[in-house]
């Protein structure tokens, strides 16, 4: 937490962020036009910090590396602090947070459009479990129940307490304890049943004691409903999941 609120306190970094708050997925040369009156060396610097802290993540795609802005920290600080201490203060906050979740589409069609990274205390194993398991993703993922066998081409369902399906698709890639990629189309939320499918990627990397977790987004077709709302969904799942893994509970929010 400390990192992160040290990258808030400057006003170059809120700058960045707000710039890739209004169109993400910026090249360094074009977030150095943001701060025209420090080098390119001194933007690199803040952005090092922001991306320290997580508040950013960063996709290499060709030889341009592209910028992401990544909501996650704010939304455990919201878990953490915001909901259980401060609800009747917090409307302003709840305002930045949808603003900063709100994440415009690329014009190309080459570049990531959701990217979320979080670092969770937990070995691989625990962390692929949790990802794999339906006993465990229900916990987190909105209490839905996984179905599939997780073999390439499987089909891939997320039902609800009713049997209903909410999301369905296709398996596309598993490379146990490093991998996992699915087709994703909402059936259930109205706007969402004409979308195209995307596609929904978990990248895994090993830090020792702890994991770091990529989730990657795509495919959308166009500004879809699906793209809309998956924007803001995904920092809640990632808060629940680390939650779960460091301390064995699902996450309680009090909203």
């Amino acid at each position: 937490m400390e990192d992160i609120f040290k990258a808030l306190s400057d006003k170059h970094r809120l700058q960045l962020l707000d710039a890739l708050k209004e169109e993400d997925g910026q090249s360094l040369g074009e977030l150095e036009t943001v701060l025209p009156h420090l080098t390119r060396f001194g933007v690199m610097k803040h952005l090092k910090v922001l991306e320290e802290a997580l508040l950013i993540q960063t996709r290499k795609v060709g030889r341009f590396k592209y910028h992401y802005l990544n909501t996650v920290p704010l939304q455990e600080i919201s878990d953490r602090w915001i909901s259980r201490f401060a609800a009747p203060f917090s409307e302003g906050m709840v305002d930045l947070k949808n603003n900063l979740e709100r994440v415009t589409i690329m014009d190309a069609q080459t570049k990531p459009k959701h990217v979320f990274t979080t670092i969770i205390q937990s070995s691989v194993e625990d962390l692929w479990s949790a990802l794999t398991e339906p006993s465990e993703i229900q916990k987190y993922f909105f209490g839905l129940n996984l179905k599939t066998d997780w073999k390439k081409d499987s089909e891939i369902r997320f039902v609800k307490e009713n049997g209903d399906n909410e999301i369905i698709g296709k398996v596309l890639e598993v490379v146990p304890m490093t991998k996992l990629a699915h087709t994703f189309k909402g059936v259930c939320t109205p706007g969402q049943e004409n979308d195209a499918p995307s596609r929904v990627t978990y990248e895994i990397e090993n830090l020792g004691k702890a994991c770091k977790l990529t989730l990657v987004h795509d495919e959308f077709d166009g500004e879809t409903e699906t793209y809309k709302n998956t924007g803001g969904g995904w920092p809640t799942v990632l808060s629940g999941l680390k939650t779960l893994l460091e301390t064995g509970k699902p996450l309680e929010i009090t909203s």
